[in-house]
């Protein structure tokens, strides 16, 4: 679905990262972890064309901007946003909707669907700005959901969640892989990245340290990846 080769990324004329390599394949789980300043944001936004690469290239065999869900890590959605529940989560089906200047029927049973697949569909009518953090969380993540077709990105979703939260979360992610959906994710919680995800991506010292299976990367430990012949790009 996506191959990444030799790449090069960074902002403001400055490489972060150099020489990644890696692939995403249909049905993956991909975690990608790394030091804070590593990179792993500005490779997601890369990724989504939102930030030009410096060298290298990216193949995306087909895949297009519509069949993206991608959840960041600063919610897009402002948190005093006075728009229902409902509002919001069909904002993410924008781009199915096209130039209509109404949501048609189909854009209408995406997001309720979405909504009921996080449990949220009981604060459709609810002021966005007056749910909790991680109900805040589950809005953008049901948006996010209602522009995903293909692949799901998701910038450290677990952010700013307590513990509880955190872990419902993950299991809705996990779920989400298990219906059919790519999983690219961004996590801080190595343990975590292990627990749910197929494949790592560890980003450190402004290149890959390690890329494959999560089995492996646990045989491995993330600070003997290259001495021990993990896949170094």
């Amino acid at each position: 679905m996506i191959k990444c080769r030799d790449l090069s990324f960074g902002y403001d004329g400055k490489a972060v990262a150099s020489g990644i390599s890696f692939e995403v394949n249909p049905g993956d789980y991909l975690c990608v972890v790394g030091e804070n300043g590593s990179g792993k944001t500005t490779l997601m936004k890369t990724i989504l064309g939102l930030v030009p690469p410096m060298s290298g290239r990216i193949e995306t065999d087909g895949l297009v901007r519509n069949e993206i869900g991608y959840l960041p890590q600063q919610a897009a959605a402002r948190e005093d946003f006075p728009a229902s529940v409902r509002e919001v989560v069909r904002s993410g089906a924008l781009n199915r909707r096209g130039l209509r200047p109404f949501y048609g029927a189909a854009e209408k049973r995406i997001a309720d669907r979405n909504m009921e697949k996080l449990g949220i569909a009981a604060l459709a009518k609810s002021c966005y700005r007056e749910l909790s953090g991680g109900q805040q969380r589950r809005v953008l993540l049901a948006r996010a959901l209602c522009a995903a077709r293909r692949l799901f990105i998701a910038d450290e979703p677990t952010a700013g969640l307590d513990p509880k939260a955190a872990s419902e979360m993950y299991d809705l992610t996990q779920q989400l892989n298990g219906e059919g959906m790519t999983v690219v994710m961004i996590s801080h919680d190595v343990g975590a990245a292990l627990k749910y995800a197929t494949h790592i991506l560890h980003i450190g010292e402004r290149r890959s340290l390690f890329c494959g299976m999560a089995g492996d990367y646990i045989n491995i430990g993330p600070g003997c990846a290259l001495a021990a012949g993990g896949e170094s790009a």
